[in-house]
């Protein structure tokens, strides 16, 4: 690669090489993710008054977005943590590319198989829920913009991580943490759950795609709550770029 990779180049090569490593191993662990949704919607399909629509919107928006986290938060968190066991984030630092091309292109690269279970979810949970499905091409956005800010967030505690077990353990108790608070529906939550799902960046996510399922969408709100996703998303690639640079160099 030339001395001065642009991004997109860089993102590229990050992308191709991780693709090609992780299929093997991660497609088993990427259908768990699919079937522990779809579990969760059949599961809430029996105790949950379909007559909602609100409280269904937001169990089938919850459950999709639990697959994006499933990826981008727990086995990413995994990935970074076992680079910098094995003390693999040097290689990537003597590489002419930006560190944020190589969280993202990682990221990217694991969503790829995220991306069927994604779509799965979300139009299975319609039809069980008896929602509208005219809607769902607010999927995209949701999925890229949620992934991306999951995935800084887990390539963070990946990196910060001193043990690869630490830092499975955080992956696994964020994603646990993102399926309480995008599942049950905010008005059910008490007070402090409230807070605490204003603070999740996910919770926005999972807000907007549930718009979705609705007879009538507050676009205003959507965008705002996309936003805010995309503003925590940037943060958090630059928080775990300059992490990547720093725990490499140490």
């Amino acid at each position: 690669m030339p001395l001065a990779t642009r991004f997109g180049t860089a993102f590229g090569a990050v992308y191709r090489g991780q693709l090609a490593r992780s299929k093997v191993g991660r497609i088993p662990l990427l259908f768990v993710a699919s079937f522990q949704s779809i579990g969760i919607l059949v599961l809430l399909r029996g105790i949950l008054d379909v007559d909602n629509t609100t409280a269904a919107g937001q169990v089938v928006a919850g459950s999709t977005v639990l697959v994006v986290a499933f990826v981008a938060l727990n086995l990413l968190a995994q990935r970074f943590g076992a680079l910098r066991a094995a003390g693999a984030l040097d290689y990537y630092l003597t590489l002419p590319i930006p560190p944020a091309a190589v969280v993202l292109g990682t990221a990217a690269s694991y969503a790829t198989f995220a991306a069927p279970g994604t779509v799965i979810t979300a139009v299975l949970g319609a039809l069980l829920y008896n929602l509208p499905i005219t809607g769902l091409w607010l999927l995209l956005p949701v999925v890229v913009l949620s992934g991306v800010c999951l995935a800084g967030l887990g390539a963070v505690v990946g990196l910060l991580a001193p043990r690869p077990e630490l830092a499975t353990i955080a992956g696994q108790l964020g994603m646990s943490i993102v399926l309480f608070l995008g599942v049950i529906p905010a008005d059910r939550l008490p007070e402090i759950g409230r807070v605490a799902r204003d603070v999740l960046p996910s919770s926005y996510a999972v807000d907007a795609l549930a718009a979705a399922f609705q007879p009538g969408v507050d676009w205003s709100k959507v965008v705002l709550d996309l936003a805010v996703c995309a503003a925590v998303g940037i943060a958090a690639l630059a928080v775990a770029a300059v992490t990547l640079r720093r725990v490499g160099t140490s």
